[in-house]
């Protein structure tokens, strides 16, 4: 099996193959982690898409200092921040605003809301954007502390400082809602 530094070379010189290869092997990872960021399925499949179309332009640029997943990871973190910049910039649409659905609970939501997973991810949404990314990277990605601290772009002490306090955090939300243990 190629490693990804060597498929990062073979893009870099233009190989459509290997940025396949490389897509197929961590499409779903970085889907996973915008999805996160952003909140919403449709446009995190935009960024994940833009992320990957980055890593083929950018590919020469890999200097590799760090792991080729938390290279993809930083891309994808970078084009993540600025769909939400771009987002926030956009002024609300009063008309589509009185369109919007109610979000009440239905039964069937309320029943999934008993699923302790339910119950976590629910707990995570509570938490802030920097305190979300960092239990994502370090639970779900099972990313260092160097390396978050490459990802987002921040030191590594503040990395510790947030890991703590999302933790902490988490765990208030999760004894508020009934859950007995947060980690499974």
């Amino acid at each position: 099996m190629v490693d990804d530094k060597d498929l990062l070379r073979r893009i870099a010189s233009g190989d459509q193959p290997a940025m396949r290869a490389l897509f197929a092997r961590h499409h779903l990872r970085v889907h996973r982690f915008v999805v996160r960021l952003i909140g919403h399925e449709a446009n995190a499949e935009d960024v994940t898409n833009e992320t990957f179309l980055g890593v083929w332009r950018n590919a020469s640029g890999y200097d590799g200092r760090a792991a080729v997943s938390t290279w993809v990871l930083s891309i994808a973190h970078n084009k993540a921040v600025s769909f939400l910049r771009k987002r926030r910039e956009t002024p609300l649409d009063e008309d589509a605003a009185v369109r919007i659905a109610d979000d009440a609970d239905d039964p069937e939501t309320m029943a999934s809301k008993a699923d302790k997973g339910t119950q976590i991810r629910s707990c995570m949404e509570r938490l802030s954007p920097d305190h979300r990314q960092i239990i994502d990277l370090v639970y779900y990605h099972e990313k260092t502390i160097p390396e978050i601290s490459d990802v987002l772009g921040i030191p590594h002490g503040t990395v510790k400082t947030r890991m703590f306090y999302a933790r902490k955090r988490l765990g208030e939300h999760l004894r508020a809602a009934g859950v007995d243990r947060g980690w499974p």
